[in-house]
């Protein structure tokens, strides 16, 4: 590609020069140090011709050629894992035919092409897939940009498909966290009125805590006691496979393209929600290609089919145990917290979604403050109170 584009604009220096420098065939070549000839093929055309590829004779592989074709064609009524590689023939023919001498490389240059004219290579194909209602949703995080009171910032959304229904839930957070993924999973099975039986992840750190052979997972124990609370099943995909989960993965992109573009402006992450539920309701008019009946009709027909609701949510609350360090402040994730114990008392502190409680063991509940920001910094104690 390099020396074709060095090539068209040597023709072009020819071209100009001939137009408007030397003015005859002679003196441009020998300005420029080309041949004749080329200067010839530049003024006839801006575009250097094709480079002829002659075909190589091959005095040895004549010999073989009808050997191996009449392999490859048997190979035809063979099973498919059961057929001649280029590598297998090229064995063979040592054996059955010592007096031809071809190279390993040369046999297989041409069982590549005979293969390709015959269609014996193998190629993709992709097959529409089908779900039984109920039957698997898909879960994702994706990015999306907002302004919130003129200040531009990334948040992470969550989103969960389904596959049978096509309808989704969107749901945006300042940082992906596991307790932010666990919240928006309980909301998502409120909004389908239902649990889903599969839920396909990819492998995120929320719910994998190492990838083991195949599609076997170390899950995390959270993880595992949530979805034990809410009798889901979970699958993970390949890693770097994003397709096996193909739906999400365009849901996300479609609904980012179409609700999130111009970049919405809000004052809050709750007006932002707002937003989604309303763009998610919208999208429920939403005929999907091939398709007989709107999303919303076809999330009514499922809900009859999901597993019901648990009586309780899960505690998504965690519990965390930092020390009090030299500056008298606790570190609770990604912020500091000023606390009026001493240096080295170890809290116990219970993190919720927006706030969180604080206290040493035996002596009770101290504070709460927000944790969502993800600023870090010293916060001052503005609420007490006890627990049992």
């Amino acid at each position: 590609m390099e020396n074709r584009r060095a090539k068209v604009e040597l023709y072009e220096e020819i071209r100009r020069e001939y137009e408007h420098g030397a003015g005859t065939i002679r003196a441009v070549a020998r300005k420029l140090g080309v041949h004749r000839r080329e200067v010839r093929k530049a003024l006839k055309s801006a575009l250097p011709g094709e480079r002829k590829i002659p075909e190589r004779e091959r005095p040895k592989l004549v010999a073989a050629i009808p050997f191996i074709d009449g392999i490859l064609e048997s190979d035809r009524k063979a099973p498919r894992k059961q057929r001649h590689t280029a590598h297998r023939i090229w064995a063979r023919m040592r054996r059955e035919m010592p007096e031809v001498e071809v190279a390993e490389s040369t046999v297989r240059r041409y069982v590549r092409e005979k293969k390709a004219a015959m269609g014996l290579v193998g190629r993709e194909t992709f097959i529409a897939q089908s779900y039984a209602w109920g039957e698997e949703g898909q879960v994702d995080w994706y990015e999306g940009w907002a302004e919130f009171d003129g200040e531009a910032r990334k948040t992470y959304l969550f989103c969960l498909r389904s596959m049978a229904s096509g309808g989704a839930f969107h749901r945006a957070y300042p940082h992906a966290t596991q307790q932010a993924f666990l919240e928006a999973h309980e909301l998502a099975f409120a909004h389908f009125g239902g649990v889903f039986r599969v839920l396909r992840y990819d492998n995120l750190k929320s719910a994998v805590k190492k990838i083991l052979r195949g599609h076997q997972r170390e899950e995390t124990a959270r993880f595992i006691a949530f979805r034990s609370h809410w009798g889901f099943e979970s699958e993970f995909c390949t890693p770097g496979e994003g397709h096996e989960k193909g739906g999400v993965e365009g849901e996300g992109g479609q609904f980012r393209r179409n609700h999130l573009v111009p970049v919405p402006k809000v004052r809050d992450l709750d007006e932002l929600n707002l937003l989604l539920t309303a763009a998610s309701k919208e999208e429920e008019n939403r005929v999907i290609a091939g398709r007989a009946q709107p999303i919303g009709a076809a999330m009514l027909t499922e809900r009859e089919h999901l597993w019901p609701l648990a009586q309780e949510g899960f505690d998504l609350a965690s519990l965390h145990y930092p020390e009090v360090n030299g500056s008298g402040c606790v570190r609770v994730l990604t912020n500091f917290y000023s606390t009026p114990l001493p240096v080295g008392v170890r809290q116990r502190r219970r993190c919720m979604r927006r706030m969180w409680r604080s206290g040493v063991r035996g002596n009770g509940w101290h504070a709460m403050s927000d944790v969502t920001s993800g600023i870090k910094r010293c916060w001052s104690w503005s609420t007490t109170w006890m627990c049992s």
